[in-house]
């Protein structure tokens, strides 16, 4: 099975791979949700000085509702009456219906979640205060209690206003494992100074319990020392219960995570919100998979999980409600492990194909405006134009050139392109005196008429090289398909933020923009 992203509702997918896999074949899946915050989630925009910060683009909003989760609860109903009571009970008592609602939402794609885990597989929910007392329920009845693994406290240190409470300093990560056989392996970290004396002395005593009651466990870090004290009688083996051995200067980690926080100039930030640090990622794809395993992530945002498992070598599922999200995914793969890696994995919920394509475009007016947003965002690069009607293009796409940002108008036709309907694109470019145009539609919709219309509006040269690109350009469906762009300047910038190798004044734009 080849790497797969989704762009599309979670249920959806979850859904059709548990009707593909009915027994399972998942082996680790971490999910990160939108919490139940009465917030919006946005993909960042590099900063291109647009009028009231509309460089940042909505991502997606919360996708639970106090109407619509009824039929949801009801769905439940049928599949887990202990589940439904539960939450239909929540309601009754007098918790608040929007987290009713988003507990809804997550049971039902949790429940999900578990069926598609490998007998072995093991499950991490990343919640905050929020919510999280209300999760831990939800997984106990979903996974059963005695498959509970670890509440994992994520500690960070970072920045924040002073209140009338405790500094809010981490988060809560919920383990669970389908069965008792979970596949896990010991992590391993740098030792405190007092455990340092401790492994430098050679060995440690603790409790255990068992059948009897609690046992003495000697664990053994430097078995050469260890002997040599044997020797000399002054350690006595029949004193212990169990002796385990430990060649290792490190220590096992515990349930409390020291993990830096990603501050907001740290070099692997991509503009997103929530995003964790791949440290973190890391240390849970070890702990709960083996290169080759399957790892999954159906809130996947800006793609960390995705990233590290590329990383580790394992196999990766990623879904995510947001075409942006999706975009932003792909481009940080590219950018991070190079450009071979988009061979590496499959595109799921979009067009593939001219059919695929038209099909889109030929839909309702909400489908025409998805077209658009497919072109613009996903195709291109770019950013949606909000005030399309007033202004009279619908994206935008920036380029950085030395210093100078300089702007590119998008204009999209899913039905009928005429040639008046291009003249009419080059009289606002013109207006507005942006830097480039480029209209974009079916291949069979292009005339001669409009090819000479857009040659004769001469060209952008680039202030640095001299190098020219035609001012208006036409670019087909088909064109972009076979993975053809824009002929224009490489920017400095783009508009997503940029990935990390593995290894606001006001300019001339924002007049055009204005």
């Amino acid at each position: 099975m080849n790497n797969s992203l989704y762009f599309g509702d979670n249920l959806d997918i979850l859904k059709k791979l548990s009707d593909d896999y009915p027994q399972g074949y998942i082996d680790l899946i971490y999910i990160d949700p939108p919490f139940n915050s009465k917030r919006n989630y946005n993909v960042l925009f590099e900063d291109i000085d647009l009028k009231d910060t509309k460089a940042q683009k909505e991502a997606f909003k919360d996708t639970w509702s106090n109407v619509s989760y009824i039929d949801t609860l009801n769905e439940i109903k049928s599949i887990d009456l202990n589940l439904h009571d539960f939450i239909d009970n929540l309601d009754e008592i007098g918790i608040s219906q929007g987290a009713v609602s988003y507990l809804t939402m997550m049971a039902i794609r949790i429940w999900y979640m578990r069926k598609l885990l490998k007998d072995t597989g093991s499950f991490y929910l990343h919640c905050d205060p929020t919510m999280s007392h209300y999760l831990k329920i939800l997984c106990d009845l979903i996974f059963k209690g005695k498959n509970f693994r670890n509440e994992i406290v994520w500690h960070y240190r970072r920045w924040t206003n002073v209140s009338n409470r405790f500094k809010q300093m981490h988060d809560i990560i919920l383990f669970y494992s389908k069965t008792k056989n979970n596949k896990y392996n010991r992590i391993e970290i740098e030792p405190t100074e007092s455990q340092k004396s401790v492994i430098e002395r050679g060995y440690n005593v603790n409790s255990v319990p068992s059948k009897d009651g609690k046992i003495l466990q000697l664990l053994v870090y430097n078995k050469k020392k260890v002997d040599e004290l044997i020797k000399k009688g002054k350690l006595d083996l029949d004193r212990y219960g169990i002796v385990v051995y430990r060649d290792t200067t490190m220590t096992e980690a515990n349930d409390v995570w020291n993990i830096q926080y990603l501050h907001s100039q740290s070099i692997e930030r991509q503009g997103y919100p929530t995003q964790k640090p791949m440290a973190l990622m890391e240390r849970i794809i070890k702990a709960s998979s083996n290169e080759g395993d399957l790892v999954a992530d159906f809130f996947c945002g800006c793609g960390t999980t995705i990233a590290a498992a590329q990383k580790l070598n394992r196999r990766w599922l990623g879904v995510d409600i947001s075409h942006l999200a999706v975009k932003l995914i792909t481009k940080r793969l590219i950018e991070t492990y190079g450009v071979d890696t988009r061979q590496s994995f499959e595109l799921f919920g979009f067009p593939q194909d001219i059919d695929s394509a038209k099909m889109l475009a030929n839909e309702t007016k909400a489908g025409r405006f998805k077209f658009e947003e497919w072109i613009v965002e996903f195709m291109l690069g770019g950013v949606l134009n909000d005030n399309k009607n007033q202004t009279g293009f619908d994206g935008y796409l920036t380029f950085n050139i030395n210093g100078d940002k300089d702007v590119c108008y998008i204009e999209v036709k899913s039905g009928n392109a005429t040639l008046p309907q291009l003249n009419h694109f080059i009289e606002i470019v013109n207006q507005r005196e942006a830097d480039m145009g480029v209209f974009v539609c079916f291949k069979k919709q292009v005339t001669d008429g409009m090819l000479k219309s857009a040659k004769q509006q001469g060209y952008y040269k680039e202030k640095l090289f001299s190098n020219t690109y035609d001012k208006i350009q036409i670019l087909t469906i088909e064109d972009l398909l076979n993975h053809k762009h824009i002929k224009m300047p490489q920017s400095t910038v783009g508009t997503f933020k940029s990935a990390q190798k593995d290894s606001p004044q006001r300019t001339q734009e924002q007049l055009k923009l204005d």
